[in-house]
């Protein structure tokens, strides 16, 4: 009985920390709300837009992580985006970097869920990365700058992602990055 007590002190302490932000927001706009009600009106339903913009990648990532704790072993996890995945684990974070969607905020929470479960710095770097390429928005940066540009600046991308995620687990030297 005495083992449980400081567990459920433990949970009980990390429900309010997760309050705090959300409670903070709700107090902050009840104070403006009775200062300026117009303009916090305005703000509410700004931040209602945003929220309902990205909800869908929301739900989307969620899903994800749903599938991932479902079906993804972390031996899994390790094999491609961890120890010993190379180039091939490298290859496999930009290509998911290039094709992902939404808001990068939305998919920390994966990220984050994939690191626990033994993906290494390295690859998590070069997904975060390579979501500057948009392949929604090659055919309009070709039509502005041509083929040649746009080629030699994806190309660069995904190599400077590269270097930039082989640099990360030099860095932080979390040993699961950089068996080749």
């Amino acid at each position: 009985m005495n083992g449980e007590e400081p567990q459920k002190r433990s949970g009980a302490r990390s429900v309010i920390r997760m309050l705090i932000f959300p409670a903070s927001v709700l107090v902050l706009y009840g104070i403006l709300f009775a200062v300026m009600p117009d303009k916090t009106l305005s703000a509410v339903k700004s931040s209602g837009n945003v929220l309902f913009s990205i909800i869908g990648v929301l739900a989307l990532v969620f899903i994800a992580m749903v599938v991932f704790n479902l079906f993804v072993k972390p031996g899994q996890v390790a094999k491609f985006l961890g120890a010993g995945s190379g180039a091939k684990g490298m290859t496999l974070s930009a290509a998911a970097g290039i094709i992902s969607m939404g808001p990068i905020y939305a998919w920390y929470p994966l990220l984050k869920e994939l690191k626990q479960k033994g993906a290494g710095n390295a690859p998590i770097a070069v997904f975060l990365y390579n979501r500057a390429i948009k392949l929604p928005l090659l055919p309009i940066m070709i039509a502005y700058f041509g083929w040649v540009y746009v080629v030699i600046l994806s190309a660069l991308t995904v190599l400077g992602s590269i270097a930039t995620g082989y640099a990360m687990g030099v860095l932080l030297k979390d040993g699961r990055d950089l068996k080749a």
